[in-house]
């Protein structure tokens, strides 16, 4: 079961709890996605203060399908990891039901965002540092571009400091 997300089921169809949400990073500052793109600390604040001026949200969708909304994120928003969201699957959307079930079976945990490069710098190795984006939605996932960015997944910063210590351990035994 994934922490923040309770499905009960009622003759055989899963039915969402109110009030249970899902929550994780959309992405991770700092990390290089499968494109060769990583997000840095501040790219979002700008849209998410542009869309809170309007009164306008960051839409849930799935996978990335703009005809297939399954959710409402109720809270968006940067911290010192990345851009985290906590939102409600909507128990009156079929699709929604199936990704509670998906979830829950450990099928699919994925989270990705869909936005507009505003301001971006290229490395020597063609690789973007995102400085500025406009975020338009963030979308459960079957594969998300950044593998790390997953629903429940609020330790992924204490899982890369945890790979640091295994990395620099190898190292050191490999030196002696």
């Amino acid at each position: 079961m994934v922490p923040g997300l309770e499905v009960k089921f009622a003759g055989g169809a899963p039915i969402l709890s109110e009030g249970h949400v899902i929550e994780g990073y959309a992405s991770l500052f700092g990390m290089t996605d499968q494109g060769g793109d990583a997000v840095l600390p501040g790219a979002f604040a700008a849209s998410l203060k542009r869309l809170t001026g309007k009164g306008d949200k960051v839409r849930m969708l799935w996978q990335h399908d703009p005809t297939r909304p399954i959710g409402v994120w109720d809270e968006v928003r940067e911290d010192e990891r990345g851009l985290w969201v906590k939102g409600r699957l909507l128990p009156d959307v079929a699709q929604a039901r199936e990704a509670a079930a998906l979830i829950q079976a450990g099928a699919i945990d994925g989270l990705s965002i869909g936005y507009r490069t505003i301001r971006a710098e290229r490395d020597q190795k063609g690789r973007r540092a995102l400085t500025e984006v406009e975020l338009w939605e963030v979308s459960l996932v079957t594969f998300p571009m950044l593998p790390e960015a997953k629903v429940g997944r609020k330790e992924a910063d204490e899982l890369r400091e945890i790979a640091a210590l295994f990395i620099a351990a190898s190292e050191v035994l490999r030196t002696e």
